[in-house]
């Protein structure tokens, strides 16, 4: 009697199983059986083909069974009758047999006026149902009674989520990871969102206790897990989860078999996630056919991406269009980046119409530029607020633009405050800016702290900055031993190294430096050749001098002259000493009053004797 009630769980979808276009003669037979059956009065037979009527649709064919059934005591038939007064719009009627059913134990039949009662907002009678409901083990039921639940804030609600997930269904594996995923976020305080984070969700004991045993699994692994259960099931939003924790995790490859499965079924953030990973794989034609395909349905990031992807190509007025779009779906990032293209494109009254509107929307990169673009127009007054607005909203280039501000003022102070604040968000220049301030006030512990992070960050003059105050601190090297091995490499020497890589001149004049201490003659030369072809004037007298003690005298006085064109003193002294040593003694008495005027002070003496005597011996 129990059995085709409990298996018939027609509320599952609120979607009846309608008649298959070819009928499986096997059914047609076991339908006849059970008709011949219920015209001989058997009760089960009867509600038996009752309720196959219902799945078809014969609602007139199955009602007179479904209520013979029920005179006689079977509550799968009242359970079905439910169903079908129900659907006839009879929703009083239906919960009265429903009743019935649920008191006889139907499990189906309380899951059914549970929902009754709550749509008609009794929700005591609908927790005391549902209840009744899913503690007999019914999936439906345990989910509803979860679903209500959690609308209230009850702490019980994971318990039934759980429940409801363990017996397949598939919204509650994905509503059971959500609440798990959003749990590991707020476990980890380091993690920086994009979003608000979300509220940390209470968890029931009876939860606690059953995952007591299994310590060593994190909520993120078990948030992973229930998402995989429900995107198997065809949940796409699941599925879409599911490849982003992939992506993080770099297993790109199966995060796009999610990604695809998920935007096949219409979920448009899917498409868009999908065409950004076949982008950065290098096939921007696909990812441009799912972005579109995102944009169209409705995604704003996906029409962004679009935009991006045509401006990147000239194509600014799609790109426009797009980023119109963006706008139209929702996405404020729409107008940042009309603003950009604006900007690139020299209209300054547009980018600053377009800026204004994100910036006023509250993002806080559009409010950092509309302040840079004030700025360059020679509005500082009101550049500082929407400096102060982006800077107090998270954007680190903002607080370290306001630094740049406060310095330009004179207002140290203030300065190094949002350098700081810029600084401990992980900006490399405002590290630099704060380094080299601790460095003028003499604390060297904290200017080495953040001359670090800047050079780690990339900072060709942090790296510099910081092998010299290394370099300082080190004792004198002694002179090597004939036939002893080379002394590694100091920590110093390391970082001037990593800043000329970069480029920086004078650690490549350092570099030079130090390999000619060593002996190193052609690495010295190297460093030397590159920094003086940057323009280093250093980098070309110490050339000069090297060449010079290398016997090449006539190249050294052509980087010389070049270091002496550019200002070096004692480069234009070194080329009147050799000019007069050659008998040259107008040359040499010119460049030795360049030398007097370019200094400094001890190489100004020297030239300005040098000068002296040559004049003497041209007037002899």
């Amino acid at each position: 009697m129990d059995v085709m009630g409990d298996k018939a769980t027609l509320l599952e979808t609120g979607r009846f199983v309608q008649p298959a276009d070819r009928e499986d003669p096997g059914a047609a037979a076991e339908e006849m059986r059970h008709r011949l059956a219920a015209e001989a009065g058997d009760v089960d037979a009867m509600s038996v083909l009752g309720s196959l009527l219902l799945r078809r649709g014969d609602l007139d064919g199955a009602e007179s069974l479904l209520r013979a059934a029920t005179a006689e005591g079977d509550r799968a038939a009242a359970n079905n009758l439910g169903v079908l007064l129900h659907q006839r719009g009879y929703a009083d009627e239906a919960a009265g047999w429903w009743r019935v059913a649920a008191v006889a134990g139907s499990a189906a039949a309380a899951h059914a006026l549970g929902r009754h009662h709550r749509e008609r907002g009794d929700e005591p009678a609908a927790e005391y149902w549902l209840r009744q409901s899913a503690e007999q083990g019914h999936t439906l039921g345990a989910y509803a009674l979860a679903d209500l639940l959690e609308h209230r804030g009850d702490v019980g609600a994971g318990r039934w989520l759980r429940a409801a997930a363990e017996r397949g269904h598939r919204e509650a594996a994905y509503r059971l990871a959500r609440a798990l995923d959003r749990c590991a976020t707020t476990d980890r305080p380091d993690r920086t969102e994009r979003t608000a984070a979300a509220p940390r969700r209470r968890t029931d004991p009876t939860e606690r206790a059953d995952r007591a045993g299994d310590a060593a699994r994190t909520p993120a692994d078990e948030a992973e897990q229930w998402y995989r259960q429900a995107a198997a099931k065809g949940h796409r939003r699941a599925a879409l989860h599911l490849g982003a924790i992939l992506e993080r995790r770099g297993e790109l490859k199966e995060a796009g078999r999610w990604y695809l499965n998920s935007a096949k079924d219409g979920e448009a953030r899917a498409a868009c996630a999908l065409g950004f990973l076949l982008r950065d794989a290098g096939d921007e034609e696909s990812a441009a056919v799912w972005w579109l395909k995102a944009a169209q349905d409705g995604d704003g990031n996906a029409a962004n991406a679009l935009g991006a992807l045509h401006a990147e190509r000239g194509e600014t007025q799609t790109a426009e269009r797009w980023y119109r779009a963006a706008m139209d779906a929702g996405d404020v990032n729409g107008a940042y980046n009309l603003g950009l293209l604006c900007a690139e494109q020299g209209r300054t009254a547009h980018a600053d119409q377009w800026y204004r509107r994100a910036a006023y929307a509250g993002h806080r990169e559009a409010a950092n530029a509309l302040a840079v673009l004030l700025l360059q127009g020679g509005d500082a007054a009101g550049a500082e607020p929407w400096f102060s607005k982006a800077a107090e909203a998270g954007s680190v280039d903002a607080a370290f633009n306001l630094g740049i501000l406060y310095a330009s003022r004179g207002d140290e102070a203030a300065a190094l405050r949002w350098y700081e604040r810029a600084a401990a968000a992980g900006h490399t220049d405002a590290a630099l800016q704060v380094g080299t301030a601790r460095l003028r006030e003499g604390d060297e512990q904290e200017a080495e702290r953040h001359l670090r992070c800047a050079a780690g960050g990339g900072s060709a003059e942090a790296a510099y900055r910081l092998g010299t105050l290394l370099d300082a601190r080190r004792p004198p090297a002694e002179a090597p031993v004939l036939g002893e091995p080379a002394a590694a490499k100091t920590e110093c020497e390391e970082w001037y190294e990593r800043a000329a890589e970069m480029g920086h001149r004078r650690a490549q004049v350092r570099v030079g430096m130090l390999a000619s201490a060593r002996g190193d003659v052609v690495e010295a030369a190297r460093w030397y050749r590159k920094a003086a072809e940057a323009g280093s004037s250093n980098g070309a007298f110490n050339l000069g001098l090297l060449l010079a003690r290398e016997g090449s005298e006539p190249e050294a006085a052509l980087w010389w002259t070049r270091a002496a064109d550019a200002g070096h003193g004692r480069a234009a002294l070194r080329l009147a000493l050799l000019y007069a040593r050659r008998g040259q003694l107008a040359q040499g008495q010119r460049w030795a009053s360049r030398a007097v005027d370019l200094g400094p002070a001890e190489v100004a003496e020297r030239a300005g004797r040098l000068r002296e005597a040559l004049r003497q011996e041209l007037t002899a």
